[in-house]
Protein backbone atom coordinates (compact mmCIF):
# COMPACT_ATOMS: atom_id res chain seq x y z
CA UNK A 1 0.00 0.00 0.00
CA UNK A 2 1.34 3.38 -0.99
CA UNK A 3 1.46 5.87 1.87
CA UNK A 4 0.85 9.52 1.14
CA UNK A 5 3.72 11.56 2.55
CA UNK A 6 1.43 14.50 3.15
CA UNK A 7 -0.59 12.40 5.62
CA UNK A 8 2.59 11.37 7.43
CA UNK A 9 3.70 15.00 7.75
CA UNK A 10 0.27 16.09 8.95
CA UNK A 11 0.12 13.25 11.49
CA UNK A 12 3.61 14.08 12.81
CA UNK A 13 2.70 17.74 13.17
CA UNK A 14 -0.48 16.81 15.03
CA UNK A 15 1.41 14.55 17.44
CA UNK A 16 4.04 17.21 18.10
CA UNK A 17 1.41 19.89 18.77
CA UNK A 18 -0.52 17.50 21.05
CA UNK A 19 2.62 16.63 23.02
CA UNK A 20 3.53 20.29 23.37
CA UNK A 21 0.04 21.16 24.58
CA UNK A 22 0.31 18.51 27.29
CA UNK A 23 3.36 20.21 28.80
CA UNK A 24 3.33 22.88 31.50
CA UNK A 25 2.92 26.22 29.67
CA UNK A 26 6.08 28.29 29.45
CA UNK A 27 6.16 31.43 31.59
CA UNK A 28 4.66 34.45 29.90
CA UNK A 29 6.80 37.14 28.31
CA UNK A 30 7.24 40.46 30.12
CA UNK A 31 4.55 43.01 29.38
CA UNK A 32 5.65 44.92 26.27
CA UNK A 33 2.85 47.52 25.89
CA UNK A 34 0.12 49.11 28.00
CA UNK A 35 -3.08 47.04 28.29
CA UNK A 36 -6.55 48.25 29.21
CA UNK A 37 -9.35 45.90 30.22
CA UNK A 38 -12.69 47.63 29.71
CA UNK A 39 -16.37 47.04 30.27
CA UNK A 40 -16.27 44.57 33.17
CA UNK A 41 -17.49 44.80 36.75
CA UNK A 42 -14.44 45.49 38.91
CA UNK A 43 -14.20 43.82 42.32
CA UNK A 44 -11.32 45.78 43.85
CA UNK A 45 -10.75 43.40 46.76
CA UNK A 46 -11.23 45.99 49.50
CA UNK A 47 -15.03 45.85 49.42
CA UNK A 48 -15.48 48.28 46.53
CA UNK A 49 -17.34 47.26 43.36
CA UNK A 50 -17.23 49.38 40.19
CA UNK A 51 -19.70 48.70 37.40
CA UNK A 52 -18.66 49.25 33.77
CA UNK A 53 -15.06 49.66 34.87
CA UNK A 54 -11.65 49.78 33.25
CA UNK A 55 -8.26 48.61 34.50
CA UNK A 56 -5.08 49.76 32.77
CA UNK A 57 -1.56 48.56 33.45
CA UNK A 58 1.92 49.06 32.07
CA UNK A 59 5.33 47.60 32.96
CA UNK A 60 3.52 45.19 35.27
CA UNK A 61 1.91 47.93 37.42
CA UNK A 62 -1.68 49.13 37.56
CA UNK A 63 -1.94 52.73 36.34
CA UNK A 64 -5.72 53.06 36.23
CA UNK A 65 -8.59 51.30 38.01
CA UNK A 66 -12.01 52.88 38.00
CA UNK A 67 -15.01 53.77 35.86
CA UNK A 68 -14.54 53.26 32.13
CA UNK A 69 -15.75 56.81 31.56
CA UNK A 70 -12.64 58.13 33.31
CA UNK A 71 -10.13 56.06 31.34
CA UNK A 72 -8.03 57.45 28.50
CA UNK A 73 -8.11 54.71 25.83
CA UNK A 74 -5.31 56.13 23.69
CA UNK A 75 -1.98 54.31 23.77
CA UNK A 76 -3.43 51.06 25.17
CA UNK A 77 -4.02 47.67 23.72
CA UNK A 78 -7.71 47.56 24.58
CA UNK A 79 -9.26 44.24 25.63
CA UNK A 80 -13.06 44.31 25.68
CA UNK A 81 -14.30 42.23 28.63
CA UNK A 82 -17.81 43.64 28.72
CA UNK A 83 -20.15 41.59 30.89
CA UNK A 84 -17.31 39.88 32.73
CA UNK A 85 -15.75 40.42 36.17
CA UNK A 86 -12.27 41.61 37.13
CA UNK A 87 -10.75 40.41 40.42
CA UNK A 88 -7.37 40.58 42.15
CA UNK A 89 -5.40 37.36 41.77
CA UNK A 90 -6.29 35.07 44.67
CA UNK A 91 -3.68 34.13 47.29
CA UNK A 92 -3.50 30.72 48.94
CA UNK A 93 -1.84 30.73 52.36
CA UNK A 94 -0.16 27.75 54.04
CA UNK A 95 0.42 25.74 50.87
CA UNK A 96 2.58 22.84 49.69
CA UNK A 97 2.09 23.67 46.00
CA UNK A 98 5.31 22.96 44.11
CA UNK A 99 6.67 20.90 46.99
CA UNK A 100 4.38 17.90 46.61
CA UNK A 101 3.54 16.52 43.17
CA UNK A 102 2.35 12.91 43.60
CA UNK A 103 1.59 11.91 47.17
CA UNK A 104 2.16 8.21 46.50
CA UNK A 105 5.62 8.81 44.97
CA UNK A 106 8.16 9.75 47.64
CA UNK A 107 10.63 11.21 45.14
CA UNK A 108 8.14 13.96 44.24
CA UNK A 109 7.57 15.06 47.85
CA UNK A 110 9.88 17.70 49.30
CA UNK A 111 7.87 19.50 51.95
CA UNK A 112 9.58 18.45 55.18
CA UNK A 113 13.00 17.85 56.69
CA UNK A 114 14.10 15.30 59.28
CA UNK A 115 14.49 16.51 62.86
CA UNK A 116 12.27 18.43 65.25
CA UNK A 117 13.69 21.97 65.11
CA UNK A 118 14.49 23.22 61.60
CA UNK A 119 14.06 27.02 61.50
CA UNK A 120 16.87 27.22 58.94
CA UNK A 121 15.04 25.03 56.40
CA UNK A 122 13.91 27.18 53.44
CA UNK A 123 10.92 25.82 51.54
CA UNK A 124 11.57 28.27 48.71
CA UNK A 125 14.64 26.44 47.35
CA UNK A 126 12.62 23.24 46.84
CA UNK A 127 9.85 24.94 44.85
CA UNK A 128 9.19 23.20 41.52
CA UNK A 129 8.00 25.69 38.90
CA UNK A 130 7.37 22.82 36.44
CA UNK A 131 4.66 21.24 38.58
CA UNK A 132 1.68 20.00 36.53
CA UNK A 133 -0.60 21.17 39.33
CA UNK A 134 0.32 24.87 39.14
CA UNK A 135 -1.50 25.57 35.82
CA UNK A 136 -4.66 23.86 37.12
CA UNK A 137 -4.62 26.19 40.12
CA UNK A 138 -4.12 29.31 38.02
CA UNK A 139 -7.06 28.32 35.83
CA UNK A 140 -9.38 28.91 38.81
CA UNK A 141 -7.90 32.32 39.65
CA UNK A 142 -5.27 31.44 42.26
CA UNK A 143 -2.12 33.32 41.19
CA UNK A 144 -0.03 33.40 44.37
CA UNK A 145 0.78 31.06 47.23
CA UNK A 146 2.53 31.00 50.57
CA UNK A 147 4.94 28.09 50.34
CA UNK A 148 5.00 26.49 53.80
CA UNK A 149 7.02 23.53 55.12
CA UNK A 150 5.52 20.94 57.45
CA UNK A 151 6.78 18.48 60.05
CA UNK A 152 8.53 18.63 63.41
CA UNK A 153 8.04 21.34 66.00
CA UNK A 154 9.64 24.11 63.97
CA UNK A 155 9.14 23.15 60.32
CA UNK A 156 11.13 25.96 58.70
CA UNK A 157 10.49 29.19 56.82
CA UNK A 158 7.81 30.03 54.26
CA UNK A 159 7.94 32.35 51.26
CA UNK A 160 5.32 34.09 49.12
CA UNK A 161 5.46 33.02 45.46
CA UNK A 162 3.75 34.05 42.25
CA UNK A 163 2.74 31.17 39.97
CA UNK A 164 4.43 32.05 36.68
CA UNK A 165 8.19 31.68 36.55
CA UNK A 166 11.08 29.67 35.12
CA UNK A 167 12.67 29.09 38.52
CA UNK A 168 12.11 29.75 42.21
CA UNK A 169 14.26 32.90 42.15
CA UNK A 170 11.94 34.48 39.57
CA UNK A 171 8.83 33.30 41.43
CA UNK A 172 9.66 34.91 44.78
CA UNK A 173 7.50 37.83 45.91
CA UNK A 174 8.72 37.77 49.53
CA UNK A 175 11.34 35.27 50.64
CA UNK A 176 11.56 33.71 54.11
CA UNK A 177 8.76 35.89 55.48
CA UNK A 178 7.89 33.65 58.43
CA UNK A 179 8.72 30.65 60.60
CA UNK A 180 6.21 27.82 61.11
CA UNK A 181 5.73 26.32 64.57
CA UNK A 182 3.58 23.23 65.13
CA UNK A 183 2.42 23.64 68.72
CA UNK A 184 2.63 20.40 70.76
CA UNK A 185 -0.89 19.18 71.44
CA UNK A 186 -2.32 19.28 74.95
CA UNK A 187 -3.25 15.82 76.20
CA UNK A 188 -6.52 15.45 78.10
CA UNK A 189 -7.19 12.42 80.38
CA UNK A 190 -9.85 10.02 79.08
CA UNK A 191 -10.68 8.06 82.24
CA UNK A 192 -9.30 4.88 80.72
CA UNK A 193 -6.28 3.73 82.78
CA UNK A 194 -4.39 2.14 79.91
CA UNK A 195 -4.88 5.14 77.64
CA UNK A 196 -4.11 7.60 80.41
CA UNK A 197 -0.83 5.82 81.21
CA UNK A 198 0.15 6.28 77.57
CA UNK A 199 -0.94 9.94 77.68
CA UNK A 200 1.20 10.54 80.79
CA UNK A 201 4.24 9.22 78.92
CA UNK A 202 3.39 11.49 76.01
CA UNK A 203 3.04 14.44 78.40
CA UNK A 204 6.61 13.90 79.53
CA UNK A 205 7.70 14.13 75.91
CA UNK A 206 5.64 17.29 75.43
CA UNK A 207 7.30 18.96 78.40
CA UNK A 208 10.73 18.11 77.00
CA UNK A 209 9.74 19.60 73.64
CA UNK A 210 8.52 22.82 75.26
CA UNK A 211 11.75 23.14 77.28
CA UNK A 212 13.82 22.68 74.12
CA UNK A 213 11.66 25.18 72.26
CA UNK A 214 12.01 27.73 75.05
CA UNK A 215 15.77 27.27 75.09
CA UNK A 216 15.99 27.68 71.32
CA UNK A 217 13.96 30.91 71.45
CA UNK A 218 16.11 32.25 74.29
CA UNK A 219 19.31 31.39 72.43
CA UNK A 220 17.99 33.02 69.25
CA UNK A 221 17.08 36.21 71.13
CA UNK A 222 20.59 36.39 72.64
CA UNK A 223 22.14 35.66 69.25
CA UNK A 224 20.09 38.47 67.71
CA UNK A 225 21.13 40.94 70.41
CA UNK A 226 24.84 40.12 70.39
CA UNK A 227 27.74 40.41 67.98
CA UNK A 228 28.63 36.98 66.70
CA UNK A 229 31.76 36.05 64.81
CA UNK A 230 30.49 32.55 64.07
CA UNK A 231 27.40 31.89 61.96
CA UNK A 232 24.62 29.77 63.41
CA UNK A 233 22.04 28.99 60.73
CA UNK A 234 19.25 27.99 63.11
CA UNK A 235 19.59 31.01 65.38
CA UNK A 236 20.11 33.54 62.60
CA UNK A 237 17.03 32.22 60.76
CA UNK A 238 14.95 33.10 63.84
CA UNK A 239 16.43 36.57 64.41
CA UNK A 240 13.62 38.34 62.56
CA UNK A 241 11.05 37.05 65.05
CA UNK A 242 12.37 39.45 67.68
CA UNK A 243 12.31 42.67 65.66
CA UNK A 244 9.04 41.96 63.85
CA UNK A 245 10.57 41.52 60.40
CA UNK A 246 9.42 37.86 60.36
CA UNK A 247 6.13 36.38 61.45
CA UNK A 248 5.70 33.30 63.60
CA UNK A 249 2.92 31.08 62.25
CA UNK A 250 1.64 28.89 65.08
CA UNK A 251 -0.31 25.88 63.84
CA UNK A 252 -2.93 24.94 66.41
CA UNK A 253 -6.72 24.65 66.76
CA UNK A 254 -7.62 24.11 70.41
CA UNK A 255 -8.51 27.29 72.34
CA UNK A 256 -6.30 26.56 75.36
CA UNK A 257 -3.39 25.77 73.03
CA UNK A 258 -3.87 29.09 71.24
CA UNK A 259 -3.60 30.99 74.53
CA UNK A 260 -0.74 28.86 75.83
CA UNK A 261 1.31 29.14 72.64
CA UNK A 262 0.88 32.89 72.25
CA UNK A 263 1.79 33.61 75.86
CA UNK A 264 4.77 31.26 75.59
CA UNK A 265 6.36 32.87 72.53
CA UNK A 266 5.55 36.44 73.63
CA UNK A 267 7.43 35.79 76.88
CA UNK A 268 10.46 35.07 74.70
CA UNK A 269 10.11 38.32 72.76
CA UNK A 270 8.38 37.20 69.56
CA UNK A 271 6.63 40.20 67.97
CA UNK A 272 4.37 39.17 65.07
CA UNK A 273 2.20 36.07 65.52
CA UNK A 274 -0.38 34.41 63.25
CA UNK A 275 -2.54 31.42 64.25
CA UNK A 276 -3.00 28.81 61.50
CA UNK A 277 -5.87 26.36 61.72
CA UNK A 278 -7.65 28.36 64.43
CA UNK A 279 -10.62 26.04 64.86
CA UNK A 280 -11.40 27.48 68.32
CA UNK A 281 -10.66 31.10 67.40
CA UNK A 282 -14.14 32.26 68.38
CA UNK A 283 -13.75 30.84 71.88
CA UNK A 284 -10.66 33.02 72.41
CA UNK A 285 -11.73 35.98 70.27
CA UNK A 286 -11.14 38.57 73.01
CA UNK A 287 -7.65 37.22 73.62
CA UNK A 288 -6.78 37.33 69.90
CA UNK A 289 -8.08 40.89 69.53
CA UNK A 290 -6.29 42.07 72.67
CA UNK A 291 -3.02 40.74 71.28
CA UNK A 292 -3.74 41.89 67.70
CA UNK A 293 -3.30 38.38 66.30
CA UNK A 294 -4.77 37.46 62.89
CA UNK A 295 -5.74 33.92 61.96
CA UNK A 296 -5.63 31.72 58.87
CA UNK A 297 -8.74 29.57 59.14
CA UNK A 298 -8.42 26.15 57.52
CA UNK A 299 -11.71 24.41 58.22
CA UNK A 300 -14.50 25.83 56.03
CA UNK A 301 -15.05 22.62 54.06
CA UNK A 302 -14.93 20.34 57.08
CA UNK A 303 -17.15 18.63 59.61
CA UNK A 304 -17.77 20.26 63.01
CA UNK A 305 -15.09 19.43 65.55
CA UNK A 306 -17.57 18.86 68.37
CA UNK A 307 -20.76 16.79 68.48
CA UNK A 308 -22.81 19.65 69.93
CA UNK A 309 -21.92 22.11 67.15
CA UNK A 310 -24.24 23.06 64.31
CA UNK A 311 -23.47 20.93 61.26
CA UNK A 312 -23.01 24.16 59.28
CA UNK A 313 -20.73 25.74 61.88
CA UNK A 314 -17.53 25.46 59.74
CA UNK A 315 -19.34 27.18 56.84
CA UNK A 316 -20.41 30.02 59.15
CA UNK A 317 -17.00 30.47 60.80
CA UNK A 318 -15.70 33.17 58.38
CA UNK A 319 -18.83 35.27 59.01
CA UNK A 320 -18.53 34.73 62.77
CA UNK A 321 -14.83 35.65 62.72
CA UNK A 322 -15.65 38.83 60.81
CA UNK A 323 -18.48 39.65 63.21
CA UNK A 324 -16.12 39.11 66.17
CA UNK A 325 -13.63 41.60 64.67
CA UNK A 326 -10.83 39.09 64.07
CA UNK A 327 -8.62 39.65 61.03
CA UNK A 328 -8.58 36.43 59.03
CA UNK A 329 -7.77 34.76 55.73
CA UNK A 330 -8.95 31.40 54.42
CA UNK A 331 -6.93 28.47 53.15
CA UNK A 332 -7.63 24.93 51.97
CA UNK A 333 -5.14 23.26 54.34
CA UNK A 334 -2.06 21.52 52.87
CA UNK A 335 -3.94 19.42 50.31
CA UNK A 336 -2.43 20.25 46.93
CA UNK A 337 -5.56 18.93 45.25
CA UNK A 338 -7.74 21.36 47.21
CA UNK A 339 -5.84 24.55 46.41
CA UNK A 340 -7.73 25.06 43.14
CA UNK A 341 -10.94 25.14 45.23
CA UNK A 342 -9.80 28.21 47.18
CA UNK A 343 -12.33 30.54 45.48
CA UNK A 344 -15.13 28.11 46.32
CA UNK A 345 -14.47 28.02 50.06
CA UNK A 346 -14.80 31.80 49.93
CA UNK A 347 -18.02 31.25 48.00
CA UNK A 348 -19.26 28.90 50.72
CA UNK A 349 -18.49 31.55 53.33
CA UNK A 350 -20.49 34.05 51.27
CA UNK A 351 -23.43 31.64 51.15
CA UNK A 352 -23.41 31.37 54.96
CA UNK A 353 -23.45 34.99 56.08
CA UNK A 354 -20.25 36.67 54.91
CA UNK A 355 -20.68 39.53 52.43
CA UNK A 356 -19.50 38.53 48.93
CA UNK A 357 -16.80 41.23 48.81
CA UNK A 358 -15.64 40.33 52.32
CA UNK A 359 -15.38 36.73 51.17
CA UNK A 360 -13.24 37.84 48.23
CA UNK A 361 -11.01 39.83 50.60
CA UNK A 362 -10.48 36.71 52.73
CA UNK A 363 -8.58 35.12 49.83
CA UNK A 364 -7.02 38.29 48.43
CA UNK A 365 -6.39 41.51 50.37
CA UNK A 366 -6.69 40.01 53.87
CA UNK A 367 -4.28 37.24 52.92
CA UNK A 368 -1.88 39.82 51.47
CA UNK A 369 -2.01 41.86 54.68
CA UNK A 370 -1.29 38.84 56.86
CA UNK A 371 1.63 37.84 54.61
CA UNK A 372 2.96 41.41 54.49
CA UNK A 373 2.65 41.86 50.71
CA UNK A 374 -0.44 44.10 50.57
CA UNK A 375 1.60 47.02 49.20
CA UNK A 376 2.18 44.92 46.06
CA UNK A 377 -0.84 42.67 45.63
CA UNK A 378 -4.22 41.69 47.06
CA UNK A 379 -6.38 44.37 45.43
CA UNK A 380 -6.81 46.07 42.07
CA UNK A 381 -5.47 49.51 42.94
CA UNK A 382 -3.15 51.98 41.25
CA UNK A 383 0.52 51.33 41.98
CA UNK A 384 0.12 47.64 42.77
CA UNK A 385 1.25 44.73 40.62
CA UNK A 386 -1.08 43.91 37.74
CA UNK A 387 -1.84 40.47 39.16
CA UNK A 388 -5.41 40.23 37.91
CA UNK A 389 -8.06 37.65 37.03
CA UNK A 390 -10.95 38.07 34.59
CA UNK A 391 -13.87 35.64 34.82
CA UNK A 392 -16.96 35.48 32.63
CA UNK A 393 -18.95 34.48 35.73
CA UNK A 394 -18.74 34.76 39.50
CA UNK A 395 -15.21 33.69 40.44
CA UNK A 396 -16.36 32.38 43.84
CA UNK A 397 -19.12 30.18 42.40
CA UNK A 398 -18.01 26.78 41.06
CA UNK A 399 -20.96 26.79 38.66
CA UNK A 400 -19.97 30.00 36.88
CA UNK A 401 -16.23 30.39 37.60
CA UNK A 402 -14.66 30.62 34.15
CA UNK A 403 -11.33 32.43 34.02
CA UNK A 404 -10.88 33.95 30.57
CA UNK A 405 -7.81 36.11 31.22
CA UNK A 406 -5.15 36.14 33.93
CA UNK A 407 -2.14 38.39 34.38
CA UNK A 408 0.76 38.17 36.82
CA UNK A 409 2.75 41.40 37.07
CA UNK A 410 1.23 42.36 33.72
CA UNK A 411 2.24 39.16 31.95
CA UNK A 412 -0.66 37.44 30.19
CA UNK A 413 -0.83 33.80 31.26
CA UNK A 414 -1.44 30.75 29.11
CA UNK A 415 -4.44 29.19 30.85
CA UNK A 416 -4.02 25.74 29.33
CA UNK A 417 -3.25 22.85 31.67
CA UNK A 418 -3.00 19.07 31.69
CA UNK A 419 -6.60 18.58 32.76
CA UNK A 420 -7.93 20.70 29.90
CA UNK A 421 -5.69 18.83 27.49
CA UNK A 422 -6.95 15.44 28.70
CA UNK A 423 -10.57 16.60 28.55
CA UNK A 424 -10.15 17.74 24.94
CA UNK A 425 -8.23 14.60 23.98
CA UNK A 426 -10.93 12.18 25.12
CA UNK A 427 -13.80 14.43 24.11
CA UNK A 428 -12.39 14.46 20.56
CA UNK A 429 -11.88 10.69 20.70
CA UNK A 430 -15.47 9.89 21.64
CA UNK A 431 -16.88 12.40 19.18
CA UNK A 432 -14.84 10.80 16.40
CA UNK A 433 -16.00 7.30 17.39
CA UNK A 434 -19.60 8.40 17.42
CA UNK A 435 -19.25 10.07 14.03
CA UNK A 436 -17.64 6.99 12.44
CA UNK A 437 -20.04 4.42 13.91
CA UNK A 438 -22.68 2.97 11.54
CA UNK A 439 -26.24 4.15 12.10
CA UNK A 440 -27.85 2.28 14.97
CA UNK A 441 -24.55 0.83 16.27
CA UNK A 442 -23.46 1.26 19.89
CA UNK A 443 -19.87 2.48 20.43
CA UNK A 444 -17.77 2.34 23.56
CA UNK A 445 -18.48 6.05 23.91
CA UNK A 446 -22.18 5.39 24.11
CA UNK A 447 -22.04 2.63 26.71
Amino acid sequence: MKINKRYISAFAALMLSTAAFAQVPAPAAKQSKPILLKGATLHVGNGTVVENAAVGFDNGKIIYAGPQSGANLSGYEVVDVTGQHIYPGLIHTNSSLGLNEIESVRATIDWREVGDFNPNVRSVVAYNTDSDIIPTVRANGVLMTQLAPIGGTIAGSSSVMQLDAWNWEDAVVKADEGIHLNWPAMLIPTGNKEQDDRLNRMKDGREVTLRELGQLLSDAAVFKAGKNDNENLKLSAMAGLFDGSKKLYIHTNYGKEIIESVNFVKQHGVKNIVIVGAGDALAVADFLKANNIPVIYSGVHALPSRAEEDVYHPYKMPYLLHKAGIQFALDYDLSIHGIRNLPFIAGTAAAFGLDKEQALASVSLNAAKILGVDKQVGSVEVGKDATIVVSSGDLLDMRTNNVTHAFIQGRKLDLNDKQKYLYKKFDDKYKAQKKQAPAGATTSAGK
